[in-house]
């Protein structure tokens, strides 16, 4: 009988989970719990960049769980989507790009109406408006006849309430750009940025786009005011149609072109436009579109055009701990499923041979401060077991709470996912502390720490540029020091040092041991 494997290495990631001297309305530093404080008063720890250059993100741009894991998995930092194709408008080749172009072209031979699907933002995360206007005057340089605009608003990762202006400055560059384009559709990322296989929310804006159902308004201002004073938020603005603008919806022979970069909020409304194998809810009817393209990669199993591709790392954590024949868990919820498994493997579709995928389902509520909880302990369990059954070497989990409750706002709520995070975290290291393991305790980027804005001085709901922790807990660690100047790239190179396996050459976001 084989012996027991001893697990060598827990990596735990709290998503959200930024540091911040400033203590108000800070559910980091109010959290009620104290295991995070007192592994770090026992073991070795420092504070990472998680933002910016150190993700390979615009100087001064807050970071994000996709560019964090995306690091994180790969011990360097790397230019990100958002940084490549602003160098493509910097060196005047956005304009050339050949797929932009043929899809300008496909419309031009169809209907002649060009949409434009994505969110009306400038924070760097899933989108930026200087991309959509290159585009529309792409459209306008190629005779594209009309041009349609479908704004996701945001209010997650900008203010709540910004969206108007933010709508403003679209219509007002419309106006300018093209002959003939306007705003058609207004609705909020809850519905048409979904992620979570919440179906019924894709669906009710596929229906304002497709069929032009739901809210009318006479102009996207208009639908925003009128949002607001029904006391929606920009995340949650309901689909709301133009009522004004003809060829308001996605028809047969039009053009559509997905601006946002970041995939894991595109995947869904991009199956429902344009993949023809789709039973998550009934189309009454599917567009033949001359044309659809992805802004960047979403989806390994769409067969769609793509117009910006980025080459990932070759190596990253999975493929080094697999090639040494360590037997790996990656633990998550659906919400950050993604995380630990598609990006932290560099952002490719595949799973490396001894790597097991452990996917909890996240609660079925409206919105997470309903449930602060949210599916921790049951990751935490998950977790536990595998530790105590002897037959893996290697487990990463992602607590989501300090993100995805930071995100609506809720202090109270944070307060109490922080405090339920710290917990599992206590109960981890107690587990691992008794294998020997290593557990490595840090995050992908700040939300929970900084809970109203220092400007408008209402509830902050966005990532922060604040650093975030990293803890290395392991009792021979003890009195060991970590240097600090590092970021989420340094991550990787520190444990691979005091896991004593030799750090491949490409990995040089430096050790901190």
């Amino acid at each position: 009988m084989a012996a027991a494997r001893k697990p060598s290495l827990v990596l735990l990631i709290l998503d959200g989970w930024g540091h911040s001297e400033q203590r108000q309305y800070n559910a980091v530093a109010a959290c009620p719990g104290d295991h995070m404080r007192r592994l770090a008063a026992r073991y070795p720890h420092t504070l990472l960049a998680a933002s910016g250059e150190a993700v390979g993100l615009p100087a001064g741009v807050m970071g994000n769980s996709e560019v964090g894991h995306l690091t994180i998995g790969a011990g360097r930092t790397m230019d990100q989507a958002v940084t490549l194709i602003n160098k493509t408008l910097k060196e005047d080749s956005f304009t050339g790009n050949p797929v932009l172009a043929q899809a300008c072209a496909d419309t031009l031979n169809g209907s002649g109406t060009l949409h434009f699907l994505g969110l009306c933002s400038d924070a760097s995360v899933h989108s930026h408006l200087d991309h959509l206007e290159a585009l529309v005057r792409l459209a306008a340089a190629r005779g594209v006849p009309r041009v349609r605009v479908h704004p996701f608003t945001d209010g997650r990762d900008t203010s709540p309430h910004s969206g108007k202006g933010y709508v403003t400055r679209v219509a007002s560059f419309l106006a300018k750009a093209h002959p003939d384009a306007a705003i058609a559709t207004v609705g909020g990322r809850y519905f048409g940025m979904d992620r979570d296989q919440r179906w019924e929310r894709v669906e009710k804006h596929w229906r304002a786009l497709v069929l032009g159902e739901g809210l009318q308004a006479a102009d996207p201002v208009a639908a925003v005011d009128e949002a607001y004073a029904r006391g929606e938020t920009d995340e949650f603005i309901r689909p709301t149609v133009m009522t004004g603008v003809a060829h308001h919806t996605i028809g047969d022979g039009d053009g559509v072109i997905f601006f946002n970069f970041r995939p894991d909020r595109a995947r869904q409304m991009t199956r429902a436009l344009a993949v023809a194998e789709f039973d998550e809810f009934h189309r009454p009817r599917r567009p033949a579109l001359a044309a659809y393209v992805c802004m960047t990669p979403y989806d390994g199993t769409f067969d769609l055009p793509i117009a910006f591709r980025s080459r990932g790392p070759e190596m990253v954590l999975g493929r080094l701990f697999s090639a040494r024949g360590l037997r790996q868990v990656r633990i998550a919820e659906t919400e950050k499923y993604a995380h630990v498994t598609y990006f932290l493997n560099g952002g490719v579709e595949r799973t490396y041979p001894g790597e097991e995928r452990i996917l909890v389902p996240s609660p079925r509520v409206a919105t997470y401060d309903l449930q602060p909880e949210m599916s921790a302990l049951e990751i935490t369990e998950k977790l536990l077991a595998c530790l105590h059954q002897g037959e893996t070497d290697i487990v990463v989990a992602n607590f989501a709470n300090a993100d995805m409750v930071g995100h609506t706002g809720n202090y109270e709520a944070t307060l109490r996912a922080c405090d339920t995070v710290d917990r599992c975290v206590g109960r981890v290291h107690e587990a691992a502390r008794a294998t020997g393991s290593l557990l490595v305790v840090t995050s992908d980027h700040g939300n929970a720490e900084q809970m109203l804005s220092t400007d408008s001085k209402e509830s902050l709901t966005a990532h922060t540029t604040n650093p975030v922790p990293l803890i290395l807990a392991r009792e021979d660690l003890v009195g060991r020091r970590l240097a600090d100047g590092g970021g989420l790239a340094s991550i990787l190179p520190t444990i691979l040092t005091a896991m004593d396996i030799d750090c491949p050459g490409e990995m040089d976001g430096g050790s901190l041991l």
